[in-house]
């Protein structure tokens, strides 16, 4: 039998190498009927402007059904208003400010560093050694994992967390029979680029039709942003009825559970990029049929950190304790949160630090760049006609009330109620009916930043040289192979360890540029002839060149 084969005979015996996923910890047994595959539908810039969540301007029949089949949560929010921070905290669990991910972004191609980036910012983020993408642990418990097509976690996405990701595009096909998989499919058609590219094209729904937020002027900009966007969201909806429709067609519905949410708020000025309701509320919406009531609706306060040790409660593997999420679901289902946090830190070439706390009834944010303005220029952004034409009209002195705010110097606290003031245009920070309130959320923030070590006010200039020492990428060591227990005549087994501590580690016996790695887990067991070929990785580090070694078994 080959290594690709046995890995599941294999799953429980562990190697004691640096880099072997330590499974006893975090599995559960379970048998192949109880676990679940698992689909995520991921979409970006989305608020929940959606039929189901009361959005009567767009139709969306598709997504309306599948949260009548599951249940859909109310108050979602992402840890940060933009795309890779965000992603960062889901992949890993963790708070970006936490690990040092929740600068937007950290890598680029080195054609846009000074552009969309401070001059001389281009490096990978590198986690604490003991962080994971949760997807390790799934593939070490036997799930297929793949992704099509979006990682951007600040780090570059490791070889060990995917069976096949962005470099080799897949989905459910391609694993064992009777293997469970988790599946991330992207939609990018709701991302702020699709409102604006090409900015000739008229939208379909009437522009007129549109009741617009407060704090936008009312004016022919803001509104055919606004509809591109309700065009595009139609379009998602069509994409995910056919991913559904096709999910049927195999025969997986039953025994899949569907997670649909959005990354982040919606792709315009005062939301995405910033902490603000518009910026962080999201759809989430979940279907498992036998587990979720049909047409449940739940209120509770749900942070996207929780996404990844949710899916990791249902699959029946122990959620790791450094995890700061928590399972919404499942055998490991934790009490409702009573506050969930939200960070902004620099966005492409602008700093910035902004903190926020919300319950259900207040929001409370705290700004730390007071020299910085609300209407902080960003290029990519910028390039929004309905930012322009805001800018605009701010020059020619014609913002008033709600709209103008957002051109006023920036104010170091901010209160809102949210259940009088959802769109967050009553800053109730000098309020003095509401101080008790204000000082509650103000010692709520400080003691999560300070229990969660936030770095946001560490500069990034110290936070690089934390990570890469001299700017200079560090590197994982070479994987070292020794032979493993026991002594037998027809099979060779081997252990794997690397000496860089965090590193996970990748093997494969396939040829070629784009091989499938899989994840070293445990003693191999090796009963024919192959070359083996390995490497490690430590997130934020550059790869360990290849170890390749050649293994003739004697029958």
């Amino acid at each position: 039998m080959s290594d690709k084969m046995n890995r599941r005979e294999f799953i429980n015996v562990m190697g004691t190498g640096t880099a072997a996923i330590v499974l006893p910890n975090y599995i559960t047994q379970r048998t192949e009927k109880e676990r679940p595959n698992i689909l995520w539908i991921s979409a970006e810039d989305l608020s929940p402007d959606l039929g189901c969540y009361g959005y009567d301007l767009v139709r969306t029949p598709n997504i309306d059904r599948l949260a009548s089949e599951g249940i859909r949560y109310t108050n979602a929010f992402t840890v940060a208003g933009v795309c890779a921070p965000s992603r960062s905290a889901i992949i890993t669990g963790m708070y970006p400010s936490t690990i040092g991910s929740m600068h937007m972004r950290t890598w680029m191609e080195p054609k846009y560093v000074g552009i969309y980036s401070p001059p001389g910012i281009n490096y990978e983020c590198v986690p604490p050694p003991y962080v994971k993408c949760f997807t390790e642990y799934l593939r070490a418990s036997g799930y297929y994992c793949t992704n099509r097509a979006k990682t951007d976690y600040q780090f570059k996405s490791p070889v060990t967390a995917w069976d096949r990701d962005q470099n080799n595009y897949g989905d459910w096909e391609g694993r064992e029979n009777g293997q469970p998989f988790f599946c991330v499919i992207n939609h990018m058609i709701t991302h702020e680029s699709k409102m604006r590219i090409p900015l000739e094209k008229d939208p379909i729904i009437d522009p007129e039709s549109i009741e617009l937020p407060p704090y936008y002027p009312d004016s022919p900009a803001f509104r055919r942003d606004w509809a591109r966007n309700l065009d595009n969201i139609e379009t998602l909806d069509k994409q995910v009825g056919e991913l559904l429709d096709r999910l049927e067609k195999d025969g997986l519905a039953e025994n899949t559970a569907v997670f649909f949410w959005g990354d982040h708020g919606r792709g315009l000025a005062r939301a995405k990029q910033w902490i603000y309701d518009a910026g962080i509320h999201v759809p989430l919406i979940i279907r498992w049929p036998g587990a979720i009531k049909p047409g449940t609706v739940c209120d509770d306060l749900i942070s996207f950190i929780d996404l990844g040790p949710t899916v990791l409660s249902i699959a029946g593997v122990n959620v790791p304790s450094y995890m700061q999420g928590q399972a919404l679901l499942g055998a490991q289902k934790a009490p409702p949160r009573d506050y969930i946090f939200a960070i902004s830190d620099r966005m492409d070439e602008t700093y910035d630090t902004i903190r926020a706390v919300r319950d259900k009834n207040y929001k409370y944010i705290r700004n730390y760049w007071l020299s910085v303005p609300y209407s902080k220029h960003i290029t990519y952004s910028d390039m929004m006609p309905s930012m322009q034409e805001w800018r605009k009209l701010d020059k020619e002195g014609k913002l008033k009330g709600p709209s103008k705010l957002f051109f006023e110097p920036r104010k170091p606290e901010e209160l809102y109620d949210i259940r009088v003031d959802p769109h967050e245009i009553n800053n109730l920070a000098n309020d003095p009916e509401h101080q008790d309130v204000l000082q509650k959320m103000r010692k709520v923030l400080e003691d999560w930043m300070k229990e969660t070590k936030d770095l946001g006010l560490v500069p990034e200039e110290v936070l690089i040289e934390m990570m890469w020492p001299g700017k200079v990428q560090p590197k994982t060591d070479l994987p070292e192979i020794r032979p493993g227990s026991g002594t037998y005549s027809s099979s060779v087994k081997l252990k794997i360890t690397c000496s860089t501590e965090g590193a996970s580690i990748a093997y494969t016996t396939e040829s070629g540029d784009n091989p499938h790695w899989l994840l070293y887990t445990g003693e191999l067991t090796l009963d024919k002839n192959v070359e083996l070929r390995i490497k490690a990785i430590r997130y934020g580090y550059a790869e360990s060149p290849e170890v390749k070694a050649k293994y003739i078994i004697m029958s």
